[in-house]
């Protein structure tokens, strides 16, 4: 979807890269006009700028576009200088080699998760999650504990703008659904991801709260219904709640103190 008229030419731009990203891979020209809501004269304008200000790569031999060098490096230098991910990371090296499994860290983006980062299993599997990709917020593991400590406002706000698209027979198909699994999960702490996004994908999640209770992020321990169950997980929770403890207590020492008042349940 193209970007509101007041982004102007800078939202349009963004807009062009992210379509160019998410296809994860070089991509044709006709590619990326297929999914854009911009005409073709507007788009190819667009992507030559991009291109001339080295934000993509054009590969003249196979005529594709990729994301250029000079955006790897903005996207590097935001992760190396993002609060979160960066006091994370060895705290959830400590988790992943503790649990053997993979890892994930993720905050809010908006109504969806973004996952910040992603230390796979010594077994690796593949599934959807990588650093830097956004996911659903209500079949997610992460998604659904950051959600269950959000302000009331707040949470219904997000759940209005879930899709609950059904991916797999596990997936929460409606807001009633989610707000009992929020009720859970506000009451126990932590919460599943029981192959609601990707068959035989399994997860148990905690938030990463401040001391007000505010939400700053979620961390995940993640295997497959091959490898063990909820409850093998489960045995993980005191790991895991360890480790978002301890990330919580090192990015508000990082970051400026946090004022904000304790929510109440907005479930």
């Amino acid at each position: 979807m193209a970007k509101e008229a007041g982004d102007g030419t800078v939202g349009k731009a963004l807009d062009v890269l992210e379509q160019v990203a998410d296809f994860g891979r070089p991509v044709r020209f006709s590619e990326v006009l297929a999914v854009s809501a911009f005409p073709k004269p507007t788009l190819y304008r667009i992507m030559q700028t991009l291109t001339s200000q080295r934000m993509l790569d054009y590969d003249v031999e196979r005529q594709t576009y990729a994301p250029g060098g000079r955006l790897v490096r903005l996207a590097h230098a935001a992760w190396s200088q993002s609060s979160l991910a960066r006091v994370a990371r060895p705290h959830l090296l400590r988790l992943s080699e503790a649990t053997g499994e993979t890892v994930h860290l993720a905050q809010l983006d908006h109504a969806q998760v973004l996952y910040l980062d992603k230390l796979n299993a010594a077994q690796p599997v593949e599934m959807y999650s990588q650093a830097g990709k956004v996911g659903p917020l209500y079949c997610t593991g992460v998604g659904k504990v950051m959600m269950a400590y959000l302000p009331p406002q707040e949470v219904a706000e997000v759940i209005e703008q879930q899709s609950f698209h059904t991916f797999t027979p596990h997936t929460l198909s409606d807001a009633k659904s989610l707000r009992e699994e929020l009720v859970d999960i506000r009451a126990n702490g932590y919460g599943f991801d029981r192959e609601e996004h990707e068959p035989g994908i399994i997860c148990i999640a905690a938030p990463i709260l401040t001391d007000q209770n505010r939400v700053l992020g979620a961390v995940s321990v993640t295997s497959t219904t091959s490898r063990t169950n909820l409850a093998g997980l489960e045995k993980q929770l005191p790991t895991l709640q360890i480790a978002a403890k301890s990330i919580a207590r090192e990015a508000q020492a990082w970051s400026f103190p946090d004022h904000h008042h304790q929510p109440q349940s907005g479930i």
